[in-house]
């Protein structure tokens, strides 16, 4: 793989057994949502993939991947729109389509683009929600406690993720 995969460090990493996987081709887009995580005070397992070829390997258990101690099943998937090579969009299909149990994992696309016409297509592929990032800390913060709060807090997941196994 060319790129790399990074797990969260500090307060996000510690606690509740919350696993979420963010996947975002923006090592800024990621800080920033990291950041909004821990200024939230949730405490997140938070995974990151660089780019949609990692996030298949990573769902789908491929490689170092296999080790699903290190690597857990998320409650949870933030999947940027567009990244290079494989879009989220293409994740998704994958995801909906070849994913075996992983099927009915939820998927939120969380995307720069307020665009109709990627909002319809994401729905139309299976993604559980969409959430344009928001262009300030203080929104991103709020959208993503909200995005917790739902997914990670009041949501039950029909397959066993980090929060069983952990």
């Amino acid at each position: 793989m060319d790129t790399q995969f990074e797990e969260m460090q500090g307060s996000a990493r510690l606690g509740s057994g919350q696993c979420a996987l963010l996947v975002d081709d923006s090592h800024h887009d990621q800080w920033l949502i990291k950041r909004a995580l821990e200024t939230a005070g949730r405490q997140v397992r938070l995974s990151t993939a660089n780019s949609g070829d990692e996030a298949v390997a990573y769902l789908g258990g491929i490689g170092v991947y296999a080790d699903r101690f290190t690597y857990p099943l998320p409650a949870v998937v933030l999947l940027d729109v567009k990244m290079p090579r494989r879009s989220g969009f293409e994740v998704l299909e994958w995801l909906r389509h070849d994913g075996g149990d992983l099927k009915k994992v939820p998927v939120v696309m969380l995307s720069s683009s307020d665009h109709l016409r990627d909002i319809r297509h994401a729905y139309e592929q299976g993604a559980n929600g969409y959430v344009v990032k928001p262009g300030n800390h203080d929104d991103l913060k709020k959208a993503m406690e909200h995005i917790c709060g739902y997914w990670l807090d009041q949501n039950r997941p029909p397959n066993p993720t980090c929060s069983s196994i952990i």
